[in-house]
């Protein structure tokens, strides 16, 4: 029986790669974004590469509807095997100076990286756990690691996001339930930050070098975390 993935906050970039690379082995995709005509599309794409996907059009931040896109999953595809957390911010969302930080600067690193992970946490883990088997797949960037004041908000958020899921990794590390957090240090190919900054690069301080991996390449390295399941955390664009 096929098994089952669902990606919340899929995008062009993180998301399409992961389920590309998932797809090949025979997983259905669970396509979970906020715009209904995007996540379509993005479904379409995947039918036209021979993957099984359906689009669950949800605001991953708004807990009735993150919890409503689950239920409908389950119903359609039967139990999540794995979920990948791909969202993420806007560079236009950043605060480029730790001293202007404010609270009203966290509001949307917070609830993307921290808040929405918590609330699919919560959604999926206890089936998982119940069964004795699952992986909870986690994005994030190179701020929480990597001193960048420029990135001042969303380093913060990180770093929040972080200690979370490593708690979260010691708390199911017997249960059969994996978590596995990858650290994106690297443009995304075809990601909506790559058009951001390839249309705008003065929003890179003068002097920052960012390297740039494929959307490909970062499916093959969460399809190598789940079938490994050796390391919590993995690094990839930081030195390579």
């Amino acid at each position: 029986m096929s098994k089952t993935i669902a990606i919340f906050g899929f995008g062009p970039g993180l998301g399409m790669g992961v389920a590309r690379r998932f797809g090949r082995e025979g997983f259905r995709v669970a396509v979970i974004g906020r715009k209904p005509g995007k996540a379509e599309q993005h479904v379409v794409d995947l039918k036209a590469e021979g993957i099984e996907a359906a689009a669950f059009p949800a605001d991953v931040t708004d807990a009735e509807q993150l919890t409503d896109a689950v239920a409908t999953i389950r119903k359609t595809f039967g139990d999540i095997d794995v979920a990948l957390h791909g969202a993420a911010g806007e560079m236009t969302d950043r605060i480029p100076s730790t001293l202007a930080l404010d609270i009203p600067d966290l509001r949307v690193p917070m609830a993307l990286k921290l808040h929405s992970p918590v609330l699919m946490t919560r959604a999926l883990a206890p089936a998982m756990i119940e069964r004795g088997e699952g992986a909870l797949l986690y994005s994030s960037g190179s701020s929480a690691h990597t001193v960048q004041p420029y990135l001042a908000n969303i380093g913060v958020a990180l770093a929040a996001q972080r200690g979370y899921l490593l708690q979260l990794a010691e708390e199911l590390r017997d249960t059969g339930v994996y978590v596995g957090l990858l650290n994106i240090g690297a443009l995304i190919g075809d990601s909506r930050a790559e058009q951001i900054i390839d249309e705008h690069p003065e929003v890179v301080p003068a002097g920052v070098s960012i390297p740039r991996m494929t959307n490909n390449e970062l499916g093959d390295r969460y399809w190598d975390m789940y079938t490994q399941r050796d390391r919590t955390e993995v690094e990839v664009g930081f030195t390579d």
